[in-house]
C-alpha cells in the first residue's frame, strides 16, 4: 500500500525528495521518492555518508517536493558555474 502511494505522490509531483549537490565531482543526485519529510530526513543521513565514503567533497543537502527527470546528472563541461544564476533572454548569465 505504501507503495502505491509513494507512485501517486510522484505521479503529481508531490513526493518528497533528498536533492543532494556535491563540488567534486560536480553532480546533483536525487534519492527518494519519500512520503513525507520527515522519512526524508531520516534517510538523508546514509546517502551523505556514502558521497563522503566516496571522496565528494562540498556536500549541500535539500529536502523538497519535486519530480527529477534524472537521479544523477553530472556537469562534466569542467565549466565553474553558479547554481543560482539563472540566464537571461539575451543568452547571458545574469
Amino acid at each position: 500500500m505504501k507503495e502505491f502511494l509513494i507512485s501517486i505522490l510522484h505521479f503529481f509531483g508531490r513526493a518528497w525528495w533528498v536533492e543532494i549537490v556535491t563540488d567534486n565531482p560536480r553532480c546533483t543526485y536525487y534519492f527518494g521518492p519519500f512520503i513525507s519529510s520527515q522519512e526524508a530526513h531520516a534517510a538523508k543521513a546514509g546517502y551523505i555518508e556514502d558521497l563522503e565514503h566516496e571522496s565528494a567533497n562540498g556536500i549541500k543537502v535539500v529536502v523538497k517536493r519535486c519530480k527529477p527527470e534524472k537521479l544523477t546528472i553530472y556537469d562534466d563541461s569542467g565549466e565553474r558555474f553558479d547554481r543560482k544564476r539563472t540566464p537571461t533572454f539575451s543568452g547571458q548569465l545574469s
